[in-house]
This record gives structure tokens, C-alpha cells and sequence, in this order.
């Protein structure tokens, strides 16, 4: 699958030399423009190229956010992610850090709203850089996506769309991680995003859905 990447941070180079190893091909885009990203794309190899956002949305089948919650709105022209499946894996902050206060809305619901032809699915936004580069390491000790003591660790899906949700799954099993369905981009989102008990929380397969099903 070719996936576009919006952000190429310390969590968007992460996440791509992830699918570049899992076999994907990877489109790049961010705010500073494809020469900044040179260094990453020699990195990755023929498997990655960089281009500007809205190229990125159009060219890609698959988009995951990895920007600056704030900068989403206005990202693309909305006809560019129309009927795309596209990844929030974004996190709304205010001030000092603390979660932004949204209501009672996800911060996803946000982005639907601003993208109504997207297919939005919440995900990809819980687990810190780090852990993702570390369990997203393989061995012949420990499988790609694991503990060390070979569980694999759980990514969350949240949507509306049920085979929006299947697609980015299918992605988290590429990875190697197990996909863990925390429900709708309302419910499931507020689960999942800063201040909710999944965000920064790793959890194996089992634990996820046990926390789930409780």
C-alpha cells in the first residue's frame, strides 16, 4: 500500500522506516518542503519520495497526520482527501501541555468535520516514538511489534467507517502490532487521545482487550 505521511518529525520518520521495512511504499510530505527531507529519503531508499502535502494527499491510498494538531484545519484542499482513508494520529494540546479542552468532542470528530469526504480513523497516536521504534525492531528473539517476552503490543483503531478501520488494521498487522477496535471516532477517540486511559499507556494484545471488554 502506498501510504502518505504528513509530518516528518521524530514519530512520522519513525513510522516510515517501519512501513518502508514492512514492505510499503511511503510518500512525505511536511511544512519545511521535500528538499528538507532529503536526509530521511536517503535513509529509506527508492521505497520513499517527498512531495507537498496536497501532492502527497492525491497520489497516496492511505494518509496518516502526524503534524501539529493545530495545523490540520486547512492542511488540504478538501476535494484532496476526498473518500481517502485518513489516519489522526494527531494530539490536541492547550497550554503547558495539558490536553485541549474540546467539550465532549474528540479531537478526530474536529477533523471530520473540516474534511467531510474523508474516511477519518483514529489511530497511531498513542504509543511514544521510542516504544514504537523499539518494539517496531525485529530479532529472531523478538518478532516485530512485541514485547520481549514476545506479546505483541496493541495499536487502537477508532471510526466510523468499519472498513476505513479494517484497512488502517491491516496496516498495525503489517507492522506487526495487534489492532485493538476502541469504537466509534466519538467514544473511541476520547479513549484514545491526551488525557483519555489509553494515550501513552503501551498494552499488549491481552491487556488491551481485556481493558476493552471490561
Amino acid at each position: 500500500m502506498r501510504t502518505g505521511i504528513i509530518g516528518t518529525g521524530r514519530i512520522g520518520s519513525t513510522l516510515a522506516r517501519l512501513l518502508v521495512a514492512a514492505g510499503h511504499e511511503v510518500l512525505l510530505a511536511n511544512a519545511r518542503g521535500p528538499k528538507s527531507i532529503g536526509p530521511l529519503l536517503a535513509e529509506l531508499g527508492p521505497a520513499a519520495s517527498a512531495a507537498h502535502p496536497a501532492e502527497v494527499a492525491d497520489r497516496a491510498e492511505l494518509l496518516v497526520l502526524m503534524v501539529p494538531y493545530a495545523s490540520i484545519q486547512g492542511l488540504f484542499p478538501t476535494a484532496a482527501v476526498q473518500d481517502k482513508v485518513l489516519v489522526d494520529a494527531t494530539n490536541a494540546f492547550g497550554g503547558a501541555g495539558a490536553p485541549a479542552d474540546l467539550g465532549d468532542r474528540s479531537s478526530s470528530e474536529l477533523v471530520a468535520e473540516w474534511y467531510p469526504g474523508a474516511r477519518v480513523v483514529k489511530s497511531l497516536n498513542t504509543m511514544h516514538f521510542e516504544t514504537l521504534a523499539v518494539a517496531g525492531g525485529t530479532s529472531r528473539a523478538k518478532p516485530r511489534g512485541s514485547t520481549a517476552g514476545g506479546e505483541r503490543l496493541a495499536h487502537f483503531t477508532a471510526g466510523d467507517d468499519e472498513k476505513a478501520k479494517e484497512i488502517v488494521a491491516g496496516v498495525i498487522t503489517d507492522l506487526g502490532f495487534a489492532p485493538v477496535d476502541t469504537g466509534s471516532l466519538h467514544s473511541g477517540g476520547i479513549l484514545q487521545q491526551p488525557g483519555g486511559p489509553l494515550f501513552n499507556r503501551p498494552l499488549t494484545e491481552a491487556q488491551a482487550l481485556a481493558w476493552i471488554s471490561h
